[in-house]
């Protein structure tokens, strides 16, 4: 019956994409779904059904109303859901109100770009394909994704820009000059696996994964003080230990959620749940998106009103599932009670219901209630060690919840792989990257779940997953006009505040740690991986006016600045500018630009070559990946 649950959990996550062609599918999730969610999907979705019609997935629409049909497709004239949209029609949807012009076009295309065979058509699971490598499925899968969307991916960079790629990404850093020609003397055949296996040994892609999972499972500390906790803790030692020995995925997410320093290898564990202060809700919240993939904020007064799959139980459930916890005074273990945290909730009918621990995957965690009002007694006997501080009880509610989530939970590889493609592809298979629910179809599914899948056999082998991926060549592809779900082309993607500040410093010829400089950075520009990134007054002014940038960029002991100031021909001084920033050569524009720059102050070289660093650290190019 669970496997059931399973599979059947799965294909609802891959149906819209198996279902319809690219383009419907395409102009469903970027347009239609969009304006039904906020006009028809509370009356038409998973929480009310008027006339029997559902709006809120293709499936449902497809399947109608209790009048019939309500899309005929291909033909938007003759549907029913088109017709109701019109300024006079009766009935006129959405009632008491008028989609614009804009709205109703879409909703059209949509209807227009519909087959009748892809409405009639039959989820089938695709058959499982071996691949020799992780790098074989990808190009393989992407590939066949580019025919099917009829997009030419666009061409691959060059190794210099690779190879800045590949540190920036693995090290939290571009590479030093030095660095950059190592790489492009070393034999063409080898040189990206052998770069690639060397930054994946070192300790600098150890403490890059630690940043990425601190913020990951985290968020960015709102107190100063957030970030010393969570080092003084142990919680960054144990992050990075679980990646310097690639310790599996699933035991890192299991240790997190038992949050007991039982062994050497789980000290600074139980941080994830301390930090969080004995709010079941909060604890609740963030656990969801590592175990499910998704959040699950919105279940909490009902069932989710646009992911149908997740229930008002599966929120109460996760929270019981960390109720009998509390933190102990005095340091940083939390504690938990052999009794108690048996919880009721209410549905939206007012009726009471228990909150039962059950998983997104079916799965229930069985426990004997009270009966009526018997009070439960505690006791010694019910602990491993009654005197130990804090006591560990002999059936954990917290630990029976962290084995089901991390054995023979399909979806905590699903979360896993989505967010590292959307580490180092700025977006993932599934977007938004939490949001791994039935409304957010997988652009490439079979990939997806041979990924996951692969993770899983290969025993939650992390290195191995980033290694794949970055040897790839999607990962490899320069800038393209298409579709980011068809990743046919690098996307945009803003360099976090550590790889920012240790950039700087390589670019001023320094070495890359500075804690100051990376606080700085963080405090001004705290976003990692946004859903959206939208620049802010507070960082153009950090990137304008920051005396920490203004340091880095002024001539003094050897530095950048320094040696380019004192080469003698203002060309000579363009061109090192560039390499040490940008780690390239400038354009003949750009070239001519900067010469006349640099000739316009020649009074001054010092302060001329100071601005042109500074401008060339502040810009676009270099504040992204390339």
């Amino acid at each position: 019956m669970r496997r059931r649950i399973v599979v059947s959990l799965l294909f609802s996550l891959t149906a819209g994409r198996l279902a319809y062609g690219t383009d419907a599918a395409a102009l469903w999730s970027a347009k239609v779904q969009p304006i039904f969610d906020v006009n028809c999907v509370k009356c038409h979705g998973p929480l009310d059904q008027k006339s029997g019609l559902e709006l809120d997935t293709p499936q449902a629409v497809l399947k109608g109303s209790e009048d019939g049909a309500v899309v005929v497709p291909g033909k938007p004239e003759d549907s029913a859901l088109f017709q109701n949209l019109a300024t006079k029609a009766d009935p006129h949807m959405p009632p008491k109100k008028q989609l614009t012009d804009a709205e109703r076009e879409a909703v059209r295309e949509w209807i227009a770009a519909l087959t009748a065979a892809q409405a009639d058509a039959t989820i089938k699971p695709h058959p499982a394909r071996h691949f020799e490598s992780i790098t074989q499925a990808v190009d393989t899968l992407t590939t066949e994704g580019w025919t099917e969307r009829g997009v030419e991916p666009a061409p691959a960079v060059d190794d210099r820009t690779w190879c800045r790629r590949v540190y920036l990404d693995l090290a939290g850093r571009i590479p030093t000059a030095n660095e950059t020609e190592d790489f492009l003397k070393a034999p063409l055949e080898t040189r990206r696996a052998a770069l690639v296996d060397r930054l994946l040994k070192s300790e600098e892609y150890v403490v890059r994964m630690r940043e990425l999972w601190d913020v990951f499972l985290m968020g960015r500390g709102k107190r100063e003080n957030n970030e010393g906790r969570r080092k003084q803790s142990g919680w960054w030692t144990f992050l990075e230990d679980a990646f310097r020995k690639n310790r599996p995925w699933n035991q890192t997410v299991h240790a997190i959620l038992v949050a007991r320093a039982d062994k050497p290898e789980n000290k600074g564990s139980p941080w994830f749940l301390y930090e969080r202060k004995n709010d079941f809700q909060r604890i609740a919240e963030a656990v969801a998106p590592v175990v499910y993939g998704t959040k699950i904020d919105c279940a909490q007064c009902h069932n989710h009103p646009l992911a149908r799959e997740i229930k008002q139980e599966h929120y109460w459930g996760l929270v019981s599932a960390f109720n009998r916890g509390k933190n102990a005074e005095g340091g940083t273990a939390v504690g938990e009670s052999a009794i108690g945290g048996f919880i009721n909730f209410t549905n939206l009918k007012k009726e009471s219901q228990p909150a039962v621990v059950t998983l997104l995957t079916g799965k229930m965690i069985a426990e004997t209630w009270p009966a009526g009002d018997q009070k439960e007694q505690d006791s010694d006997d019910k602990y491993v060690d009654p005197a130990a501080k804090p006591r560990v009880p002999k059936y954990s509610r917290r630990e029976a919840f962290a084995d089901a989530a991390t054995t023979d939970n399909p979806l905590l590889a699903r979360a896993f792989v989505n967010r590292l493609w959307a580490t180092f592809t700025g977006r993932g298979i599934v977007f938004p990257t939490d949001e791994m629910n039935g409304r957010n179809v997988p652009s490439h599914p079979e990939l997806l779940d041979w990924l996951a899948q692969n993770f899983i056999a290969k025993n939650y082998d992390v290195r191995g997953e980033v290694r794949g991926i970055v040897l790839s060549k999607v990962y490899a592809l320069g800038a393209s006009k298409a579709a980011p779900e068809a990743f046919a082309g690098a996307l945009e993607r803003p360099l976090t505040a550590e790889q920012i500040a240790r950039s700087w410093r390589i670019a001023a010829g320094l070495p890359p740690a500075d804690d100051t400089l990376r606080k700085a950075v963080i405090a001004a520009m705290p976003d990692v991986l946004p859903k959206d990134y939208n620049a802010t007054f507070q960082q153009a002014q950090f990137l304008s006016n920051s005396p920490a940038l203004a340091a880095l960029s002024q001539p003094a002991d050897g530095n950048t600045a320094a040696r380019v100031a004192a080469l003698p021909e203002t060309s000579a001084r363009a061109r090192e500018a560039f390499l040490a920033v940008y780690g390239r050569l400038p354009d003949s524009e750009e070239a001519a630009q900067a010469e006349a720059f640099l000739n316009g102050r020649a009074d001054k070289p010092a302060d001329a070559v100071r601005d042109l660093l500074w401008a060339l650290m502040t810009s676009a190019e270099f504040l992204t990946t390339p």
